[in-house]
């Protein structure tokens, strides 16, 4: 029949291609419209391999971060076509806190060190139990940053002793994008009360800019979890557990309670840490009425995050991006609703 009518052969070859450009189109990442801005939030690194390393502890060969490196380039590669202005990592940028695996870390970041203002929560693989968080500082140490016009500070403790949470193991930035100032807080796993103390200081202190946080421990298993069936099945949320401090640590709960929730100029807390929740997010007002936006990303190999901030509709496109198979999130094993992976959030940036 076509034979005789090669124009409704040609109609269906179009529609075809039209159909699996726009499937294309689905999956990948669109670059960032004029007037918008990205901020890359980086899961939990801990994807090592080689010599000592968790998953090749017999392995003779150098140690290496495939992962790791892939988020980075794209990140470094992407910078004007994304318009990030702004990377977060949530922590556990190791997974074993010995010198080799900080190394490849180091040379991961390096990428785009001096391109684009970042910031790094410690987690619970990048300390001892105590706290004691010397190897993050002796790679990513204040001195790292202090040429920056965008670092703003680090928490130091009273004395000469910073290993516990001194020396950028708790930090804040300074940002500006599109007409609107920001402030973006990172916080260890677990932040004692004399840290807590010193972000709400910080966010005092500039309150007339809006405020972001990145933590380690945020959303989970709400309990701590008694089965390792626990870290899927039981109920999530804010967690009321902790990894970290010893009695000195507080929960995501206490540091809400006593931090988060009092800030007016709050608007965001990035998480990791649950590989096995993976992406959940929930929004809660604070004491002022104001949205805060709670989001969990523990992707590992399955993608990073870009917050892309679109001020003309007042909302924030999440699209979780994979640059290892260059293409987007459509749901996971674990988390299986795309709706998890790529959502928008309402966010008022009018002036």
């Amino acid at each position: 029949m076509t034979r005789n009518r090669p124009w409704l052969f040609l109609s269906a070859v179009l529609m075809l291609l039209l159909a699996t450009w726009n499937v294309a189109a689905q999956e990948t990442l669109p670059p960032a419209p004029e007037g918008s801005f990205s901020v890359v939030v980086l899961p939990d690194t801990q994807a090592y391999k080689g010599r000592g390393t968790k998953a090749e502890p017999d392995s003779k060969a150098e140690v290496t971060n495939a992962v790791f490196d892939a988020y980075t380039k794209w990140i470094a590669d992407n910078i004007e076509r994304q318009r990030i202005v702004f990377v977060s990592h949530v922590g556990d940028i190791v997974d074993k806190n010995v010198p080799e695996q900080w190394e490849v870390a180091r040379r991961a970041m390096d990428r785009f060190h001096g391109r684009a203002p970042y910031g790094i929560s410690v987690g619970n693989h990048d300390m001892e139990s105590n706290g004691d968080s010397s190897l993050f500082q002796r790679y990513f140490p204040e001195s790292r940053f202090n040429d920056f016009a965008w670092y703003g500070a680090s928490f130091r403790n009273e004395g000469d002793d910073q290993s516990i949470s001194g020396d950028n193991a708790n930090s804040f930035q300074l940002f500006s994008a599109e007409g609107m100032d920001f402030v973006f807080l990172h916080l260890e796993c677990n932040a004692p009360d004399n840290v807590l103390a010193w972000a709400d200081r910080v966010l005092e202190r500039h309150a007339d800019r809006r405020a972001l946080l990145t933590t380690h421990m945020g959303l989970g298993p709400r309990d701590k979890p008694q089965t390792s069936r626990d870290f899927f099945d039981a109920p999530k949320g804010r967690m009321r557990w902790k990894k970290r401090h010893g009695a000195r640590g507080n929960t995501p709960e206490q540091m809400w309670q006593k931090c988060y929730q009092k800030h007016q100029n709050l608007f965001i807390v990035f998480c990791g840490d649950q590989s096995r929740t993976q992406a959940l997010h929930q929004t809660t007002l604070g004491h002022h009425g104001n949205p805060i936006h709670e989001v969990l990303s523990d992707y590992g190999s399955a993608g990073l995050r870009v917050y892309q901030f679109i001020p003309e509709d007042n909302l924030i496109q999440v699209y979780t991006y994979s640059p290892l198979q260059e293409k987007l999130c459509e749901g996971t094993t674990i988390v299986p609703d795309r709706a998890q992976h790529q959502f928008t959030l309402k966010y008022d940036m009018s002036p």
